[in-house]
């Protein structure tokens, strides 16, 4: 049968690799906020299990004491990591106050020399830890592969600390030792061991799904303006051309450049344009609402994708867009260099049907329009050219 200082031994060593992996973690990705929060948990619960070992060594009541504290908020820093992790305020006065009352708690039970009281704080506030993550993870990243089964084991967790309470609690108080364990609290106690190297294997797998989105995301990004790049935009425009063949609902697309943006590469230089292309995203960005896309389409061209918008609300969007791009400027040094923009505006109509080339090039048709005309404005296309006429997006590619 396993003794008590090999199950803590075991027990301390394997979080201490634990804590040396989340400390790697936060160094390797200092935004990475959580990775701190769970390294202290996996140092500290290590800790609390080796000074539990000396149990066996001087008068087991201070290190239980001590060992149960640290045990309680290791879970807690646990609980604080998923809560950074999910970008929520850290409920530090609530752990506090669960670390401080399950402390004094224990302490005073202890004192009374009362072992089911003790077992019983101990069991419930590291339940209610546990507890507490696994909601969090199943309410945010339930969606996620990694967050459903850092979930399952956390339950299985808590369930097995209880159950471990329940056996315990149902000895005479006469039976419950401090220092040695019956082989099924040996085995139990393994199994708990088990289960927490498990979950934090868990919190492993989020953050590697956390890692694997933001990677898939900057491959549909921009890397200078931020907005949709175009691979994200010829997906987007697949989308809505398969969503309003099947609804027959339409959709507007706008295609828009900066007036003179060579002259300003020329005059003030490839920075001051690059700082131009950003200051056009943010300013067309408060005219979009929530569901349209902004994408950069190479150069200073853009496109922005409007759903279930007909040429009529697409023409007042472009003509607001217009408004704002006239009242925007950007300081370089200490010149002021105004924007203005020429946009096409384009409808999908039926015989369009999945073919957005056919819709892009509508909407270039109007942007030359506008730029014929004198540009900083807009022109509408409502119906598509021919399928042969060449795109913006068949020329760059």
């Amino acid at each position: 049968m396993l003794n008590v200082v090999t199950l803590w031994l075991v027990f301390v060593v394997n979080f201490i690799a634990l804590g040396v992996v989340w400390i790697y973690v936060a160094r390797s990705y200092p935004n990475f906020e959580a990775a701190r929060f769970w390294a202290a948990g996996a140092f500290i619960a290590s800790t609390g299990a080796a000074l539990s070992v000396l149990r066996m060594y001087v008068d087991p009541v201070l290190p239980l004491f001590l060992g149960a504290v640290m045990m309680i908020s290791s879970t807690s820093f646990v609980a604080m990591g998923v809560e950074r992790f999910y970008g929520l305020p850290v409920s530090w006065r609530m752990h506090a106050a669960l670390i401080g009352f399950s402390a004094l708690s224990i302490a005073f039970f202890a004192w009374q020399a009362s072992p089911p009281m003790r077992i019983a704080i101990y069991s419930l506030s590291q339940s209610f830890s546990i507890a507490l993550t696994t909601m969090l993870i199943w309410r945010h990243g339930a969606r996620h592969p990694g967050a459903r089964f850092a979930g399952m084991v956390g339950a299985v967790l808590a369930a097995i600390v209880m159950a471990r309470c329940a056996l315990r609690l149902s000895q005479p108080p006469e039976a419950i030792y401090m220092i040695h364990f019956s082989p099924l609290q040996s085995v139990i106690v393994l199994v708990l061991v088990f289960l927490s190297i498990v979950w934090n294997f868990g919190f492993l797998l989020m953050a590697i799904d956390r890692l694997r989105a933001e990677v898939a995301d900057l491959a549909l990004l921009d890397d200078l303006t931020g907005v949709a790049n175009r691979r994200r935009l010829l997906m987007s425009l697949a989308e809505e051309c398969a969503r309003s063949d099947r609804a027959m609902q339409p959709f507007s697309v706008l295609l828009m450049d900066i007036d003179e943006f060579k002259a300003i590469n020329d005059n003030y230089g490839h920075a001051a344009g690059d700082e131009c292309l950003r200051q056009f995203t943010r300013t067309v960005q408060q005219r979009l609402r929530t569901g349209d896309l902004l994408a950069r389409m190479g150069g200073d061209e853009f496109c922005v994708v409007l759903p279930a918008t007909t040429l009529h609300e697409a023409g007042l969007i472009a003509r607001d867009m217009l408004g704002l791009c006239v009242a925007s400027q950007v300081h370089w040094s200490a010149a002021a260099i105004r924007l203005s923009t020429s946009i096409g505006v384009a409808q999908w109509r039926p015989e369009i049907g999945h073919d957005f080339g056919r819709l892009i090039a509508a909407a270039d048709e109007a942007l030359y329009a506008s730029k014929r005309d004198g540009k900083s404005r807009y022109s509408v296309c409502a119906m598509p050219p021919l399928p042969e006429v060449e795109t913006p997006l068949r020329r760059s590619a």
